[in-house]
């Protein structure tokens, strides 16, 4: 590595420079109070923990994206984190372990081995929200509804378009068609890259009933708005674990609608985002000004059932960088200040420290360098009172 190079940061790695970072912060602070005005508690897990602790719960979804490294301590294995929702599962089920619903919230750096996509940073700051120990529709409903306030918060640009899906669909063919869990990995592949051709040739080769396989090559299609569920409940036609599941997407999307008018909803059954560990309904929020998801989440209610205690559980995440990327306008921020003149008299100390309380930037001076460009008033003494003036 030449000298040049070593001050350049490794791909997809990003870091934040003024004034950005001071609105990044602001923002993060705007969104942990609204959390904590729905009810949601702040947590903060540690960066780093036991690579079994990590992985829990999550299948191979995380496996690839996490870090590894060995501790110098104890010299177990450790895992940089990839996503905080494990750690939180982790929290519930053996720091808190409230016997009601539990509402938890988070904002803090993850790191992943490798790019999500192509528009995604390998240290996005992930902030979210989790709601345990409760299953019903209502816990859904409102976790949904925090997710579109934190967008309308940011002040994302555009229509929110509110993708809707539930991984019961998938797991039924998958039950009926009895796949090798090798050959089921494949079929999900091509289906979430919508991969029509190879999903043709993929059912064709397979020896099942005529109606399974036309069930099988309908799933990437099946999306749209709320004619797809229609449609849907045609082709599934006696299997009632599907039914329940589009029965439960309409009354979520209903709901959600007239709570938010103004979003699109959008369904997809072919949508199985960590389909290794969703039990249940999977949302995703989408704006015409950006080509991935901004936010998205789902129902894992056995998440924390290899912590020892399973507990029904639906959350959102989102990247708070790449929210502020897609907004109308960053946070306003004042970069006025007030420059002290250089001094260590206790009257101007005094008069310093009484601004810096009220909430005013006060820039003191430093011997021999010039005033900063930040400062439109001064801080001057007249008749033995220390007082602010235009500069």
């Amino acid at each position: 590595m030449t000298l040049a190079d070593r001050w350049l940061l490794p791909d997809g790695m990003k870091e934040m420079l003024p004034p950005r970072a001071r609105q990044v912060e602001l923002m993060r602070r705007r969104l942990l109070d609204l959390y904590d005005c729905w009810g949601y508690e702040l947590v903060m897990p540690p960066l780093a923990e036991h690579l079994e602790s990590l992985l829990t719960g999550v299948g191979r979804d995380l496996e690839l994206k996490t870090f590894k490294l060995t501790d110098q301590v104890s010299g177990h294995l450790l895992g940089i984190r990839a996503d905080i929702t494990p750690q939180v599962a982790r929290i519930d089920a053996h720091r808190l372990r409230t016997e009601g619903p539990s509402r938890l919230c988070y904002c803090g750096s993850v790191l992943h081995t490798r790019p999500t996509n192509m528009l995604a940073s390998r240290n996005p700051l992930q902030v979210g929200a989790e709601l345990y120990g409760h299953s019903g529709i209502d816990s859904d409903v409102e976790v949904i509804s925090l997710m579109l306030e934190t967008l309308q918060a940011v002040g994302v640009k555009g229509v929110i378009s509110l993708d809707l899906g539930h991984v019961a669909v998938f797991s039924y063919l998958m039950q009926q068609a009895g796949l090798p869990a090798a050959a089921e990995h494949d079929f999900l592949d091509m289906l979430q890259r919508k991969a029509l051709p190879e999903i043709e040739s993929f059912v064709a080769a397979l020896a099942l009933a005529d109606g399974l396989k036309e069930q099988l090559r309908a799933l990437p299609r099946m999306n749209g708005d709320l004619a797809v569920l229609a449609r849907a409940r045609e082709l599934f036609a006696g299997a009632d674990e599907v039914l329940q599941a589009l029965d439960y997407l309409e009354q979520v999307a209903q709901r959600v609608k007239a709570r938010y008018p103004a979003t699109d909803l959008y369904f997809d059954l072919g949508e199985l985002r960590g389909y290794n560990y969703h039990t249940g309904i999977v949302f995703a929020a989408y704006t015409p000004h950006f080509g991935q998801a901004l936010a998205k989440g789902g129902r894992y209610d056995q998440i924390g059932a290899d912590f020892g205690r399973a507990r029904p559980a639906t959350g959102f995440s989102a990247d708070l960088k790449t929210l502020l990327e897609t907004a109308e306008a960053m946070p306003a921020l004042d970069q006025r200040a007030v420059l002290a003149p250089a001094g260590e008299s206790v009257e101007l100390l005094q008069a310093v420290a009484r601004l810096r309380a009220e909430g005013v930037r006060v820039v003191q001076a430093l011997d021999g360098e010039g005033a900063p460009g930040c400062c439109d008033r001064q801080l001057v003494c007249r008749n033995n009172q220390w007082v602010v003036e235009a500069r």
